[in-house]
This record gives structure tokens, sequence and C-alpha cells, in this order.
């Protein structure tokens, strides 16, 4: 009986004390009825007037993949920020000093959510990818216990990463030193009162740093709810207790559901007011509310979450086009503590292990096509150019975008070409066969055009004024005549083909018998004279050899040769290819191929016995010993030019 008194007046004690029924609450610096709060860096108390903001941007260029280090977030600071300028393909990662990795590490992509770190609690965002432009970010209110590394899983152009976070100024005491400082230790001129702690350590298992590799410690499993408190001195337990107080009691009849299945959830005791003899349940107006006890939160189910692989995110195809290949991460985690922790790979072997690569192929890579061959030289001669046509074609035959395929791989499509050098001579074609006049003094003729000469061996200049001549004199015997104005017959066109003419005598005769005598004209003037020339058109022409003049002989002795350049013309001077090519004339001949015969020159003699020594020396050059030695370097000099001559 006394043991349920002694009981029932301690829970009264630990009610009074927990509940507080006065209403007063207990401030950041632990004393009751205190109302000084925490400002924004984390000062119990403060007014916000040594708070430092630390803000800026990261816009650094960046080139290779992976993870890059962007901020520090020092101990202390509150009120953090890290936000992705805009989206993009890369990812934030954050580590603490120590070497723990709080959010995607080791290329394994974390689902957006609440993590611990740091000794806050970061709420890491990650906008919806379709119907959202912004990026991903850190938030947390602080303070942090240690230093905390923010990363940067680089992967495309960084678009800039914003970064903000508030420290204490100088000289100022962190609150988060209080969980740092011995017993007793002064801060900020009080001291601490003295607590006592039962904290029970498990080790879980040793993890690995998911940015590192390296080991991070074991983890302590400390039993939530279990706070020291302290009883007031002023505090003045009551010894009398009503009747009622004294029939009923609180009792605990069992426990909520744990909230987890595994990996450390939570439950709380539950309290039902009993008949003290009877220990039966009546109505919670039978006990005294007041002294009804607080539920602690408790910990269970603390064994781990069976393990899981964890697949990260597919990362972008090696390729823009045709077959490439994509990676993803691959880790076996763990649940424990609400936190997610990476495991030895042996923990998933009862798993069937998912592909970490895989192809990918964002599309068939469009080629490029050579559509039509070389066209002619856009010049008869020089240097011209000729073009193609190139384009870029999709696998499905459709002319597309140069951007489409490989610029590098692109054939040309337009190129240089080189027709020689635009000499011009004389083209002439063969003398007619007919005389103009069947008797006496006629003419043959053939054409003459100056054209542009494509042969780049031929030495020849411009057509200059010295134009060949197109007609020549003929005769085909005397003519007979009679007294009057004679005509004879008109003869055969000057030009077998296309326009020419036609002449004819006409004199002045007298005619005797069997003979005609030619008398002045004025003698016929008293009769109209005949026409002596009349235009003519047997037929078109349609194509005919015209050649030049033959070139200068390339030797002038000893053998050469000369050219000429032949070409087929059309009635309208273009080239033409219906010549006949038994009729082409010769465009090569032999000339000068007499043998050389070289001066003698009385004076060119030897002075010396040993001119051969100096010939061997090559002393020939200098005037002295070309002198001395006149006929052997002469002798010499005419060998070599006659073995470059045949060359």
């Amino acid at each position: 009986m006394f043991v349920s008194y002694l009981i029932l007046t301690l829970l009264y004690f630990q009610t009074a004390v927990l509940a507080r029924p006065g209403g007063e609450s207990i401030g950041c610096d632990d004393y009751l009825g205190s109302d000084k709060v925490i400002d924004k860096c984390g000062i119990c108390g403060g007014d916000n007037t040594a708070c430092k903001v630390v803000s800026g941007v990261f816009k650094h260029t960046l080139t290779n993949l992976g993870y890059h280090k962007i901020v520090e977030i020092p101990e202390g600071a509150t009120k953090i920020n890290i936000t992705e300028m805009s989206k993009s393909n890369n990812y934030l990662a954050l580590r603490s000093r120590s070497g723990r990795s709080i959010i995607n590490g080791n290329w394994a992509i974390d689902r957006p959510g609440r993590y611990e770190g740091g000794g806050t609690m970061f709420t890491y965002k990650r906008p919806n990818e379709i119907s959202s432009t912004a990026g991903e970010s850190f938030l947390a209110d602080g303070p942090t216990n240690e230093v905390l590394d923010v990363y940067m899983i680089h992967q495309q152009p960084n678009p800039g990463i914003h970064y903000e976070y508030i420290i204490p100024g100088d000289n100022v005491i962190s609150p988060q030193l209080l969980a740092h400082r011995r017993p007793g230790e002064p801060l900020n001129g009080q001291l601490e009162m003295p607590e006592s702690t039962n904290h029970n350590e498990d080790d879980l298992h040793r993890e690995t740093d998911t940015l590192t590799g390296q080991s991070v410690g074991t983890f302590p499993v400390i039993p939530p709810g279990r706070f020291p408190s302290h009883q007031p001195e002023n505090q003045v337990p009551a010894v009398q207790l009503s009747r009622q107080n004294r029939e009923y009691n609180w009792k605990q009849i069992g426990k909520t559901e744990c909230t987890t299945t595994c990996g450390k959830g939570s439950q709380y005791p539950v309290f039902h007011c009993v008949n003290r003899v009877t220990h039966e349940e009546v109505p919670e107006n039978y006990c005294d509310s007041s002294t009804k006890p607080i539920p602690e939160e408790e910990a269970c189910n603390i064994f781990p979450c069976p393990a899981f692989w964890d697949i990260g995110e597919w990362s972008e195809c090696s390729k823009t086009c045709g077959l490439g290949m994509q990676h993803r991460q691959i880790l076996c985690r763990q649940i424990y503590a609400n936190r997610t922790l990476t495991v030895q790979q042996y923990r998933c072997h009862h798993l069937e292990k998912p592909e970490t690569t895989s192809t990918c192929q964002l599309k068939i890579c469009s080629e490029w096509q050579i559509r039509t061959e070389w066209t002619s030289c856009s010049v008869p001669c020089g240097v011209g150019q000729r073009t193609r046509d190139v384009k870029c074609v999709s696998n499905l035959g459709d002319v597309v975008d140069d951007e489409e395929c490989n610029m590098k791989l692109r054939p040309n499509d337009i190129e240089n070409c080189d027709m020689g050098p635009c000499a011009k001579s004389w083209f002439l074609t063969e003398w007619s066969d007919r005389c103009s006049a069947e008797c006496g003094d006629g003419i043959r003729t053939r054409s003459v055009v100056c054209m542009t000469n494509h042969v780049s061996s031929l030495p020849l200049e411009g057509c200059g004024n010295n134009r060949p001549s197109e007609t020549t004199p003929c005769n085909n015997g005397p003519c007979a005549g009679k007294v009057e104005w004679f005509a004879g017959s008109w003869s055969q066109c000057s030009t077998e083909c296309g326009g020419g003419t036609q002449q004819r005598e006409v004199i002045c005769v007298r005619k005797t018998e069997g003979n005609f005598d030619v008398l002045n004209p004025y003698e016929c003037s008293y009769v109209e004279r005949p026409p002596s020339q009349q235009s003519c058109y047997l037929k078109p022409c349609g194509s005919k050899w015209f050649h030049t003049e033959w070139s200068t002989c390339s030797k002038s002795c000893e053998g050469g040769f000369r050219v000429r350049e032949v070409r087929c013309l059309s009635d309208d001077m273009t080239t033409s290819t219906h010549c006949d090519p038994q009729l082409k004339p010769e465009e090569k001949e032999p000339c000068n191929t007499h043998d050389c015969i070289p001066e003698i020159d009385e004076n060119c003699k030897d002075k010396y016995y040993n001119c051969n020594v100096v010939v061997q020396a090559r002393l020939c050059v200098y005037t002295y010993y070309k002198t001395a030695c006149c006929a052997s370097c002469t002798r010499v000099a005419n060998r070599q030019s006659g073995l470059l001559g045949h060359r």
C-alpha cells in the first residue's frame, strides 16, 4: 500500500514538472517561463543583428563529367538555400566534411524528400521535369554542427548555382556548442545545470561514404525520448491526496503499433484509468488528469529493413544519333532510422541485380549523298570553278538541314578547275578547191577566225593585227572573147557551204570571125555592163576543221617538233563533233632534223695539259679557268646542253 502511494506521488511530481499545469513554457535557454527564442542565425535570445548573410552564384564553366565542389557551408550556418538557377541534367550533391554522403553520393541519385545531415534536416527538391523549368534545391533551417560541402554532378553546361546561408558574426557563441560543452562549463556567463544522461549505444554496421568510398565510422543507436529532466528546488511535493486519487490510478496497459515494420520506427505507451485494487478499467474522469503520464516516444523494430537495389537515373546517350550507350548507378541500400544507407553489395545477392548499361539510339544518323557529277568548268580557259550537288539525307531518304549530318565529313561541292592559259590564235580553213574564174584570173577563198587557244603547250600569243589573207589568186588559162560586153559564166561559189560569192569576167570585146578582140571598156559604155560578182549559198556547212598556224620549232637542230591546234567548228563558229575524223589536219610534226654543228673558234684552246682536272673540279664557272681551258670547258658545256635537249 505504501509502495503504491509512493509510486503515485512520484508520478504526480513528474507530471507536475513536465506538464507545467500553470501554462508556463521553457525558453531556448532551458529555463521555465523564459520567453527567449532562437533568432535567424541560431543565437538564443538574439535580435538578428549579429547575423551575417553569405550569398553568391557559382557560374564557373566546367568541362569534365563528375563531381565538382561549388560551395562550403560552415559550422553554425542557418537558413541554408542552395538552388540551381534553371533546370538542367546536372544534379546537386551534399556531403559532410567527415566524409559521409547525405544526398546524391557515389552516382546514386536520391529521390526528393527530407534528409538528415550536419545536425539539421535538409529538404531536397527536384521540380517536375516536364511542367517546370526550375532547378534543384537544398533547403535547411540549421544550425549545422559541422562543415558541409555542396557538389554539382556535372553532365551539361552549368546554368548557375545560387547559394545563401546565415552565420553568426564575430564574438558570438552558437547554440550548437551546447551539444559539445562539458557539464558545468560556463556559457555566456551562465552555468549549465548538471544533467545525467543514459545513452545505450548499439553498433549498427560500418557503412561506406557514397561520394568517396571511405569508411564513415559506426552509427550509434540512441533510443529517443530519454531526455534528462530537472526538478526545481522550490517544488514542494503534495502529501495530501484526495480519496478519489487514492482509489484510482493511471496504468500502462500496452503500447501503440510501431510506425514501421523495420528500420527503426516509434511507438508510445497507452495509459488507462484503473481501480487500484481490482485493476478494472474505469472512465478517465475517475483519475486525476493532471497526474496522467505524458506518453514518451519509444523506438521499435530497430532492425534494418531488407536490403534492396537502388536504381539511379540513366545517363544521357553517348551519341546524338546512331547506336550509343547509357549508364546508371546501381547501389545496394538499406533503410534504418528513416535514413537510406549504402551497404555492401553482398547483402542484395538474394535479388537479381538490374543492368547498369544499356544501348540507346535517339535517332538514326543522316548521311551525306552526292547527287550529281561535277559540272563543266565555268571558263573555257584559265582558272574557273566546277560544282556538284551534295545533300544531307535522312534514313527515310528526305533531304534535311546540313546540321543533321557531320559537317566534318561533308564532301566538297565546289572546287577550282584549270583549263589552261587563255592564248588566242587565228583559226583557218583549207583553201577552196575551185577558182572563181573558169578562165583568166580568179581567186580562191578560205575562212579566218580569231579564237581562244586551249592548248597550254603552244607558244602562241594574241591574234594581233596580222590577219591571214582570206583570198589567193588563181588562173585557169586565157579566155576568148567577142565585140560587146562579154560576161563569162559564173564561177563556182567561193565556199562549198554557207554564204559565199561568185565571180565572172565582164569585158568589152569585138567579135571577129572566129575571134574576139578585147577593147577598152569605154568602147562598150553605151551598153549596160552586167554585174561581175554575186552572192551564193550552196548548202549549210555543218562542221569543218579549223587549225592555227604552226608554232615555232621546239629545237633549232637535231630534231624538234612544232604543234598547232585543230578544232571542229559548226556554222556559228561553235565547237562541234561532227567533222570527219579522217580529214582532221595534223596537230604535230617534226622540224629542224639537221645535226647541230658547233662553231669552231680557233682562239679557243687549252693552255695547260691538265685541263681535265679543272673540268673534274667544276672550275669552268670561273672566268680565269674558262679562258685557260677554253676547249675543255666548251666541250663539257656543249655535252651538257645536248643532254638537256634530249630530255
